[in-house]
């Protein structure tokens, strides 16, 4: 079928014989050399059939479907084709207006002009994409080119399904259907310009994780370890496959391997569509082009590859194989490398033998830029040669897809181990459906999840030992602050002061949890964009990963205060004590957790946590009583984090009814008459037992804990209802956390 095919294709233009001797050498290629390039199907079921031959192991192994005896089918390899029309998108631009330009009327007989929708006096409408059209096809690489601004990330992004459906005009279609957002995700990857990796992770363990999220749990652990070594060595990054990303502060990997990891994580599940912006960003010349290398590798074991880049060097150019620059969201070029000086040739301005072609057409689009006409000149005539172009083909030759339906040719990769995320076969059902929309299960993405975590902070210590010095030392300056406090009235304030501080004190420390979540923040993003795992799997690994430290920090800092301070309770009184410090932990690292899925920044972060942990720690009950708040903000106060944990422990330290903190002469300590002499302190309590007929003597016992706790307004609340309520405020804000990620994590232009 296909020499059919070439036979056809060689009757149109020389873009289509390029093409069809690309594709015809493909399959020449794939026939005479069946494990040269082979799909992850292929390379798990060679594994696994040796597996078994060696040690018997009669394990399901992933089956490859025999598609000899489909008719509808051909047993060659089934391209793809993604096609785009007329896409457009556009963004409102403020207008620079001076004053005297607004009260400028035009003169009378001059025509400003059809009005543009959604143009005012204010606002303009700027066009970053504009009726852009092409295709791609598997086994190729797509380059789109042009200058800062010209729309390149922009077309990827529409591309991707990374700009709001709204917003984004136009159609794009796989194999000449619809192509679906649900689906998209599945069988497509994208790579951002910045390389987003955990840093103390090493490049296996960072591919062995993505395998972990991108592969279904039907594939054992050593079949994913095989297909994380092949893709090492596909990449060539065997020589640091050992070596940790690394940052600014540890030394790891160079950053065309860094580039190499991105692209690698993003490919292991074996897409049908990858796109990149600007993979070669930032790389020397050498890095680039074995970057662009595995790309050309990737798309020939099928995949289509499609990608952004500035300004390739001569040897990234003999890897492409179409072309399409884009000037201010206009299409100037769309083509073949190799008809691109033809092209500039009939345009008037020939490419010299010794010049770049790229480099070339790029400072030509630039100088027609700047000019008073723009590119118009050069657009209109791309829309001549592409019409031309167009009629001098054979319509039969114009999509190369075999006559296959998006079903059949799913179906047929499955079938040929492209897809293995759990896929099915059956190509009755819809492509959407066909495949799943997560790879595994909730549990799995939460246990792999909370793995890497540990992994990559297990790493660097310094940070909790930061943490721990910090809860240490604070512990220690109030254990020797307050040490050993008496039962005198004095003591009872100092007490009050203790607990005040101790329980605001475990929320500001929990402030360092802000940057965690803001350094994860683009990974998480583009993880969950393309379905590596849920936002709630997310979410609930993030609350468990943080709870061994806090477990931690609470007991270290229960123990170096209760017993030193002299707190009552024994020790029921003590793992109560820790209990509401453990629970004061979990709120606050939750709360902070929450508005690090907010706010954009650390700086604004930790501005807004100081302020509102200050306003919790006015409204707590500690500096005014609840009875004594205004009306209008007593709600502020049930509110208060602290308000809960601060009444806790006092009702913890005083609610042994037979506990005396005041007897007879030590009524009038904190009062005027406190520095007078206990003679006459011993008379006037004898005059007041007369005047009240109540016996009080310098034994007598004036105020018990329950006494102060009545002083203090916390009356309405047990302790461990305190205790419940600190807790369920910690589970509150982790659900806010999942709708911040589910609202504020899209990912996509407006």
């Amino acid at each position: 079928m296909s020499r059919i095919v070439a036979e056809n294709m060689l009757q149109g233009g020389e873009s289509v014989q390029f093409y069809d001797q690309r594709v015809q050498q493909a399959m020449e290629m794939s026939q005479a050399s069946a494990y040269s390039s082979p799909t992850l199907g292929q390379m798990l079921k060679r594994v696994g059939d040796v597996r078994k031959e060696v040690t018997g192991d009669e394990t399901p192994v992933h089956r490859i479907l025999d598609m000899s005896d489909t008719q509808s089918i051909s047993s060659h390899s089934l391209p793809f084709v993604l096609s785009f029309n007329n896409l457009t998108y556009s963004v409102k631009v403020r207008r620079k207006m001076s004053f005297p330009a607004i009260l400028r009327r035009p003169a009378a007989g001059v025509s400003t002009g059809d009005p543009v929708a959604g143009e005012n006096l204010f606002t303009s409408t700027k066009f970053l994409l504009n009726n852009i059209s092409g295709e791609a096809r598997d086994g190729e690489i797509v380059a789109v080119l042009g200058a800062s601004g010209s729309g390149k990330s922009t077309l990827i992004d529409g591309l991707a399904n990374r700009i709001a459906k709204e917003s984004l005009k136009g159609t794009i279609t796989l194999n000449g259907e619809p192509l679906d957002s649900r689906l998209l995700k599945v069988i497509s990857a994208y790579v951002m310009q910045d390389d987003l990796l955990y840093p103390m992770l090493t490049v296996e363990e960072t591919l062995m994780f993505a395998a972990e999220f991108r592969l279904p749990r039907t594939l054992s652990k050593s079949k994913k370890k095989m297909r994380v070594q092949a893709l090492i060595d596909q990449l060539g990054l065997r020589n640091a496959a050992k070596t940790i990303i690394g940052d600014e502060g540890h030394r790891g990997v160079s950053g065309g391997e860094r580039r190499r990891v991105s692209i690698g994580i993003d490919i292991i599940h074996d897409p049908i569509i990858l796109f990149l912006d600007e993979p070669t960003s930032g790389l020397d010349s050498t890095s680039a082009y074995m970057v662009v290398k595995v790309l050309q590798r990737i798309a020939q074991s099928g995949s289509i590859v499609m990608m952004s880049i500035h300004q390739p060097s001569y040897r990234i150019l003999g890897l492409l194989d179409r072309m399409l620059f884009l000037s201010r969201g206009q299409t100037v070029y769309s083509g073949s490398p190799m008809n691109l000086p033809h092209f500039f040739a009939d345009f008037g301005h020939p490419i010299p033998d010794s010049e770049n072609r790229t480099e070339f057409a790029l400072d030509l689009i630039r100088e027609l830029e700047g000019s008073p006409g723009g590119t118009k000149s050069l657009v209109e005539f791309n829309k001549t040669w592409e019409n031309t172009k167009r009629s001098n083909e054979n319509p039969e030759t114009l999509t190369p897809t075999h006559g296959l339906s998006l079903k059949e040719a799913i179906s047929a990769s499955i079938s040929r181990g492209k897809l293995v995320s759990g896929t099915t076969s059956d190509i009755h059902t819809s492509p959407a459906s066909m495949v799943p929309t997560y790879a595994n299960p909730f549990w799995i993405e939460m246990l792999v999840l909370s793995k890497r975590s540990f992994t990559n902070s297990w790493r660097v210590p310094e940070l909790f030992g930061i943490r721990l010095g910090a809860i240490v030392v604070t512990g220690f300056i109030l254990a020797t602050m307050f040490w050993q406090l008496d039962d005198s009235p004095k003591g009872v304030q100092e007490r009050l002061g203790f607990f005040a501080f101790a329980m605001s004190t475990t929320f500001y420390t929990c402030a360092d949890a802000l940057p965690v979540f803001l350094q994860e923040r683009y990974i998480f993003m583009r993880e969950t964009a393309y379905n590596a795992y849920r936002r709630s799997s997310y979410c609930l690994s993030h609350a468990i990963v943080s709870l061994p430290a806090l477990i931690f920090l609470s007991f270290a800092f229960a123990a170096i205060t209760f017993w030193a301070v002299g707190l009552e309770g024994g020790f029921s009184g003590f793992l109560f004590y820790f209990a509401i410090i453990l629970a004061s932990f979990w709120a606050g690292n939750s709360f902070v957790t929450f508005l690090s899925g907010v706010v954009p920044s650390v700086m604004l972060g930790y501005t807004i946590v100081v302020a509102i942990l200050a306003y919790f720690l006015l409204f707590s009950g500690f500096f005014i009583n609840r009875d004594r708040i205004p009306p209008y903000w007593i709600w502020f106060h049930y509110l208060s984090l602290v308000k809960y944990p601060y009444e806790a422990v006092l009702q913890n330290e005083f609610d042994d009814p037979t506990k005396c903190f005041v007897k007879g002469i030590q009524l009038f300590d904190n009062s005027p008459l406190g520095n007078v002499p206990n003679a006459l302190k011993e008379k006037l309590l004898s005059t007041m037992s007369n005047t009240l007929n109540v016996k009080i003597t310098s034994s007598t016992c004036v105020t018990t804990g329950a006494d102060i706790l009545v002083q203090q307004g916390i009356t309405d609340l047990s302790k461990w209802n305190c205790l419940w309520i600190t807790i369920a405020w910690g589970f509150f804000f982790r659900v806010l956390f999942y709708f911040s990620l589910l609202l504020g994590s899209k990912n996509k232009r407006r």
